[in-house]
């Protein structure tokens, strides 16, 4: 296949994707597949990692430090922001457009001596596991899609099992308690798994516990930030592992939370090569690190600033970072979409809505993307004044800027279909 026609066999086998629903969770298609290959997920050892929010910026600063440290790293996430390509990289760099294209069309082959349909995240997580072969990395960092247990990528054998936190999400496919998420998350850990956990509920970590592994070990319990400081352009903080204290790494993300995502990540890596990581090592590796779209500054006068943040969890910490890190001189403007699976209001209250001066909703460009009208409906019951409803994202932009002065701070957010729109309209102006 060439590139375009890998993107159209993706298209067509999307379902989740178009509709949110996922019929009979379970591994026996990817099983299958990787199965036919000769089973690439178990080429290299594995750091898996899953929870409910900063997944992607602790599967960032976990690749980095294994990149630091000389080894050639696999890294499969997801979504994309602007390409698929962002969801393969070794060492950073993306899947090129013809490796890309080769991968796709080989498992597309594979639906006939398989016998299986698989679907968009089985097609992307088998190809990831045939390249990262191809390819003979030292190491996979794979981060999952949706939970865990029934996720296409549990059909690795995690070296070190991670799971950043526990919050309410997905809860079309889990749920109605944190416990119940957190027990299917906890099924990536697998008996030889070495598990590193943010999250610090006692109820949570003993589920952990019971998931089996060869041991655990608890942010604020084995290992802990003992000092996180704003620094210009991120965090300063120190962090304290169950070998070593590094003093004064410097992050270079927003937001308190990514101090506990590096703490995770540094733990997790020193578990992996069972010994403490070189301070040069540390500070390569997170001079490395960014987060494109993770409260990401786009431009100044205004700021606009955008941010993934998809679930009330996450859009609590959004609205954190933006009213207490960066507290605007000038009006605040909320440009905001959802996908549908999302109680909006939740949503609109955990990122403040009605503290900002103007709310422009807009529909995410997602099959699943809730329309506009909705969330201005949701927005004007929790009080807030200037709701505005315009199609689409970038248009949203546009009325934003319209409205905005020298003073004033955008902050684009909701989902990563928002953000992944928002980001080139920017950046190409």
């Amino acid at each position: 296949m060439d590139y375009q026609q890998a993107l159209d066999y993706l298209d067509e086998h999307a379902t989740y994707e178009k509709t949110g629903r996922i019929e009979s969770p379970s591994l026996a298609t990817i099983e299958r597949l990787c199965a036919a290959m000769g089973d690439p997920q178990h080429c290299a050892p594995v750091i898996h990692i899953t929870g409910t929010n900063g997944k992607g910026s602790t599967a960032q600063m976990i690749t980095r430090l294994l990149v630091a440290s000389g080894l050639r790293v696999g890294t499969y996430t997801s979504p994309h922001l602007e390409r698929v390509n962002e969801r393969m990289m070794i060492d950073g760099v993306p899947i090129s457009d013809h490796d890309f294209g080769e991968q796709v069309g080989a498992i597309a082959d594979l639906e006939i001596i398989a016998g299986v349909r698989p679907g968009y995240f089985d097609t992307c997580t088998a190809a990831a596991f045939r390249w990262f072969a191809d390819q003979a990395v030292d190491v996979m960092v794979i981060e999952v899609g949706l939970l865990g247990r029934w996720d296409a990528t549990n059909v690795v054998d995690a070296q070190v099992a991670v799971i950043t936190n526990i919050g309410l999400d997905h809860m079309e496919f889990a749920g109605p308690t944190r416990a119940h998420i957190a027990r299917e998350k906890a099924g990536i850990i697998k008996s030889a798994s070495a598990v590193v956990t943010g999250e610090t509920d006692p109820e949570m970590i003993e589920i952990f516990r019971a998931a089996g592994g060869t041991s655990l070990l608890v942010r604020d319990t084995d290992f802990a930030v003992d000092a996180n400081e704003l620094a210009l352009g991120g965090r300063l903080v120190v962090v304290r592992t169950p070998t070593t204290i590094y003093p004064d790494v410097f992050v270079p993300l927003h937001g308190r939370h990514q101090a506990d995502n590096a703490a995770v990540a540094i733990t997790a890596v020193e578990t992996f090569f069972a010994r403490p990581l070189d301070d040069d090592v540390i500070a390569e590796a997170m001079t490395a690190v960014t987060m494109p779209g993770r409260f990401e500054l786009l431009d100044h006068q205004p700021l606009v600033i955008v941010d993934g943040a998809h679930n009330p969890a996450g859009g609590d910490v959004c609205a954190s970072v933006f009213f207490e890190d960066f507290d605007p001189a000038g009006r605040r403007i909320l440009v905001v979409g959802c996908l549908r699976g999302r109680e909006p209001v939740e949503m609109l209250e955990a990122l403040r809505a009605d503290e900002f001066d103007v709310v422009v909703c807009c529909t995410a460009p997602s099959p699943r993307g809730r329309p506009g009208s909705e969330l201005a409906e949701a927005a004007r019951s929790i009080g807030c004044d200037d709701v505005r409803v315009v199609a689409t994202v970038e248009a949203a932009l546009d009325e934003a800027r319209h409205e905005a002065g020298a003073d004033d701070a955008i902050l684009v957010t909701g989902s990563l279909y928002v953000v992944g729109a928002a980001r080139p309209h920017v950046l190409d102006r």
